[in-house]
């Protein structure tokens, strides 16, 4: 399951990059819970949480079976 969140965050970074910012994968956890660490300007962006719901979860969800929830720490 790692692998496949790796290779799919790999698809996001760019979007994130443009922007200054960048994604981090902190954790994964057996019931589906990914816990991720934004990076750069995302870091600091008031708007994070929701790129971490609309765009992180979002992607993750259609391309990793078993991803419940993504968090930000």
């Amino acid at each position: 399951m790692k692998e496949l969140i790796v290779k799919s965050l790999d698809k996001i970074r760019p979007i994130l990059q443009r922007d200054g910012g960048d994604v981090e994968l902190v954790d994964v956890s057996e019931d589906g819970i990914v816990s991720v660490k934004m990076q750069g300007a995302c870091g600091n962006c008031p708007g994070a949480m929701m790129t971490i719901k609309m765009i992180i979860e979002e992607k993750l969800k259609e391309e990793v079976p078993g991803i419940k929830k993504v968090i930000g720490v």
